[in-house]
């Protein structure tokens, strides 16, 4: 059986991690270069604060930031080659780690050989003359403005990114052999990215037939809003990510307004009855949560709430640390939350090392209490600024207590459902 939905996941973004050339300019910058092993050297930092599961970004080749795949099938030159991938996959599951992979299968880049042919028979079409549009197997969909202008579904409007047509069993079948062919070779679970752009009758016919070759795949769908319930069961997706939770915990913490936290939680635990989530306090995509709080006394306390209640929780790389950076729109607009590494963990500068130090804590609490995995939490004590809450088992046989604090100097306290304290997180600037 698939344990994927209990591990406390790492995320990172490879190409920024390793410091790739994020939108290359020649063909110098688009030479295998072997920077999937920089990743091999941070297998046991993740491990030392607690991390069983490495979320990677995308690793396929593309035209720039990795979500515009040009081959599915090959890994990304500007990363590494199949070798690389070989002792990456090696290298984590000696260590006991899970890979999950970021699957783009919603669109791919303008390079994407399929649609640049699909793209040319609809041009040499208008030019004859001849109607503009698709058959059922066609793996694009192109029409025609009323300007007479040659159009095609893409992403949110990017002429970069077409989009798939999800209709199209060729589409269904490229998907299901590309998740299955990775699996094959080491991968235990995929990221599906936009999850919910993606008609979820797609889903409902391409998961069954991963899971009749990969019995136990695991699959988790980005989702930044909607029925997440419905869309799990109509999907058959066994997670998604809990961006109701993310935004609750910064803006509860900033604005000392925990009556936003609390409606949350009511939320999040009736997602349990269906799924388990997957938590997060910041990703690739969103501006640090050290950067939305603006105080890392807070920030501890975000950290406590992550691990304290239900779901698969995971850590974007730079958290860990208490970095700080923005997201911005435009091009680059995701540079600076998708920093670089140094090659090993030694080279890393002491900054932020008490947050590593406080996950490694919290994480060492949860892994000795997988009942935590769809916990139950119970409001005891609601202000603005204080706030605290019972985490209890399913069956009822445990129990945990937190109390977080936002007046004088931010703390928590867990205790054991008996009383007895556990834990005291009080970080001083």
């Amino acid at each position: 059986m698939n344990d994927c939905s209990k591990r406390i996941w790492w995320q990172v973004y490879p190409l920024g991690f390793c410091g790739a050339p994020v939108r290359p300019q020649s063909d110098a910058e688009r030479e295998i270069t072997p920077r999937l092993d920089r990743l091999v050297n941070w297998l046991d930092y993740m491990k030392g604060m607690g991390c069983n599961g490495f979320l990677l970004g995308p690793i396929f080749d593309s035209d720039t930031h990795g979500y515009d795949t040009i081959d599915f099938y090959r890994i990304d030159p500007r990363l590494g080659d199949d070798t690389a991938f070989d002792r990456l996959v090696t290298a984590c599951h000696e260590r006991g780690i899970a890979l999950m992979l970021d699957g783009v299968f919603n669109h791919v880049g303008r390079d994407f050989p399929e649609f640049q042919r699909e793209l040319k028979e609809a041009q040499d079409e208008m030019e004859a003359g001849k109607p503009v549009g698709h058959d059922s197997d066609d793996m694009f969909s192109f029409s025609v403005t009323q300007d007479g202008t040659l159009d095609y579904a893409k992403f949110e409007g990017h002429a970069i990114l077409p989009a798939f047509n999800h209709d199209a069993p060729r589409v269904a079948d490229l998907v299901t052999d590309v998740m299955t062919y990775w699996m094959r070779r080491g991968v235990d679970a995929w990221r599906l990215d936009a999850a919910m752009t993606v008609p979820t009758r797609f889903w409902a016919k391409v998961l069954p037939r991963v899971r009749r070759e990969i019995p136990d795949a695991w699959f988790m769908g980005e989702a930044i809003q909607g029925d997440y319930p419905q869309f799990v069961r109509d999907s058959t997706i066994d997670t998604v990510t809990q961006y109701e939770l993310w935004k609750a915990i910064w803006s509860s913490l900033k604005d000392g307004n925990f009556f936003e936290l609390d409606w949350c939680l009511k939320r999040h635990d009736g997602f349990l009855e269906t799924f388990i989530p997957q938590t997060f306090i910041g990703n690739h995509d969103v501006t640090r949560i050290a950067s939305q709080i603006q105080d890392e006394r807070k920030l501890a306390l975000a950290a406590v709430i992550l691990f304290t209640v239900g779901g698969t929780p995971s850590i974007y790389y730079g958290d860990e640390r208490a970095m700080l950076a923005e997201k911005t729109d435009g091009v680059g607009g995701d540079d600076k939350v998708r920093p670089e590494y140094p090659e090993t963990p030694e080279d890393l500068s002491d900054d932020g090392k008490w947050m590593y130090t406080l996950i490694g804590r919290l994480t060492s609490i949860r892994s000795a209490r997988p009942w935590l995995i769809d916990a139950a939490t119970e409001p005891t004590l609601l202000e603005n600024r204080h706030y605290a809450y019972d985490v209890t088992a399913r069956d009822g046989s445990a129990k945990l207590h937190v109390d977080l604090n936002l007046d004088a100097t931010p703390h928590a306290d867990i205790y054991e459902g008996g009383g007895a304290p556990l834990m005291h997180v009080e970080h001083h600037i």
